[in-house]
């Protein structure tokens, strides 16, 4: 496929003037003249300089790469519709549909934006996270940062000591069935070739703790109504996470909060003063 230079700098001259600041968590100057984002605002949420993406809207520069396109689709909170047309503008292939893809739908990030002074998280079915707040990070530090298998909580789990440190010890048993079974359950739904699957066979080559779960074959072990957290600045907080399933990417937005008047309450307030920590 051949990169249409033309169709393209169009469709995101469109799109970029089609979204708004409050679309994206932005705010709005009393200042602003342009009916959309600017171009160093898009570039910006598409992690690219400014220079580049003027470029591809005045169809010019180099063909941009498949990353490249995926992360402008993100940043323009494109549908899998508009993504896949952008990718075809560009010269490529679409990415695959599914529970494998790592596009987050327009509708999870719109809300997701809006919870800027709230923990919260977008993952993948796997546990894989994809997007965090910056309160979010600040909770369970940057866990976008892992890569390959460990970007899975689940399989970090068995594999990573340190991964335990942030929850109540005496929920671990608990949380150690759920993974298991968890893991049990999407191998099952997407079948042996699938990440899932290879997961599954990694962790029974390395954790005895997870071969003796997944020896039991428990399915449906659900999370306990109030998530303990040990973070290492403001102690013990107990929080109440809910979530929002896109059923076309099986993607799951976690949204944590506290109930007003508690002490976990105070601590998230103080969270938010203390900033994101590197932590997890």
């Amino acid at each position: 496929m051949e990169i249409d230079r033309t169709g393209l700098a169009a469709f995101l001259r469109r799109r970029r003037e089609l979204l708004q600041p409050e679309d994206v968590g932005l705010l709005r100057g009393q200042r602003r003249r342009t009916s959309g984002l600017r171009r160093e605002e898009v570039a910006a949420l598409c992690h690219m300089s400014t220079d580049y993406y003027a470029r591809l809207e005045r169809e010019r520069g180099p063909q941009p790469s498949e990353p490249m396109i995926a992360s402008m689709a993100q940043g323009l909170h494109l549908s899998l519709d508009e993504r896949d047309h952008l990718f075809r503008l560009a010269g490529h292939n679409p990415p695959v549909r599914g529970a494998v893809s790592q596009h987050v739908g327009p509708g999870l990030l719109r809300i997701l934006d809006r919870l800027a002074d709230t923990p919260a998280e977008i993952v993948t079915e796997l546990g894989e996270t994809l997007r965090q707040t910056p309160l979010g990070v600040a909770l369970t530090g940057d866990t976008t940062r892992f890569t390959g298998p460990e970007r899975s909580i689940g399989y970090r789990w068995f594999t990573l000591p340190p991964t335990r440190a942030l929850y109540a010890p005496e929920d671990h048993a608990l949380l150690s069935r759920m993974f298991t079974s968890g893991l049990r359950q999407v191998a099952t739904l997407r079948g042996p070739d699938s990440r899932a699957a290879h997961y599954a066979d990694l962790l029974l080559e390395r954790s005895e703790e997870f071969r003796s779960l997944w020896d039991t074959h428990e399915v449906g072990v659900r999370p306990a109504q109030v998530k303990r957290f040990l973070h290492p600045e403001v102690g013990p907080l107990e929080l109440n996470c809910q979530s929002l399933l896109d059923p076309d990417q099986s993607h799951h937005l976690l949204v944590y909060t506290a109930t007003p008047g508690t002490e976990s309450h105070d601590k998230l307030g103080l969270l938010s003063v203390i900033g994101t920590q590197t932590v997890g």
